[in-house]
């Protein structure tokens, strides 16, 4: 069996990879199938981080549109993620993988502090650590706290999970021709407004040559092939 590509990953997790085919809300068995693939990681001994968003409950852009004052609503959101994060570790814990949540707003009794040297120590020991509540802070995206916990914790990937197989040169649902790019780098995707994440987070990112996987979370077996280092999605690279 070959060796997997790296030591330490984070997986930014959006509300929408929870939901499945739903208009809202939570789909067991999709989260299920996200647990199972995160397993199938875990057993080949990468350390692996989550970062989970909350789209799939309550999303704070959306919210301020509706004339919610937008602190507010991003506060709200960030609740949306503990109760995602609590889900997935549930999921993971029955399948027999230690997890631990860690939280950057305090809700004690369900969830650790985020303290960054506790979160490595947790990885090091061989536990998914799930971080939920964003940053902690509102306007800014779950996208930018995958990138600041990915730099904090000395992951060597971001994997971002999306609905579709990687970047490609169009809309693959409109444009028949539009091909799959197997990596790009950080110039090339910012020239091309390719919009892969938040443009806070995608800094961040490239500031810290931090490398970005996007990839299908839909897709069978796909998580461990990005581990594995096999041609899977679209990496963006410094």
């Amino acid at each position: 069996m070959s060796e997997p590509a790296f030591e330490r990953v984070l997986l930014k997790l959006s509300g929408e990879a929870l939901m499945g085919d739903r208009e809202y809300g939570q789909a067991p068995e999709r989260i299920a199938a996200v647990a199972r693939a995160v397993g199938e990681v875990v057993e080949t001994g990468v350390e692996m981080a989550i970062v989970v968003g909350g789209g799939n409950i309550l999303r704070g852009t959306q919210e301020a549109a509706r004339g919610m004052d937008r602190a507010t609503a991003d506060y709200a959101g960030m609740l949306a993620t503990v109760l995602n994060a609590l889900t997935v570790q549930d999921a993971l814990e029955q399948l027999g993988v230690f997890t631990r949540v860690m939280s950057a707003i305090d809700v004690s009794e369900v969830a650790e502090p985020y303290i960054r040297r506790r979160a490595i120590r947790h990885l090091e020991k061989g536990r998914v650590v799930i971080f939920a509540a964003g940053t902690g802070n509102p306007f800014f995206t779950t996208d930018t706290a995958a990138a600041l916990r990915g730099a904090e914790i000395g992951a060597e990937l971001v994997l971002k999970a999306t609905k579709v197989d990687g970047v490609y040169t169009a809309d693959p649902k409109k444009d028949a021709s539009a091909t799959r790019y197997t990596k790009l780098s950080f110039d090339e995707a910012m020239g091309q407004n390719l919009g892969i994440m938040d443009a806070t987070a995608f800094a961040l990112c490239r500031d810290q040559k931090l490398p970005i996987k996007v990839f299908s979370i839909f897709k069978h077996g796909a998580l461990k092939r990005v581990v594995m280092g096999e041609d899977e999605g679209t990496l963006v690279y410094a």
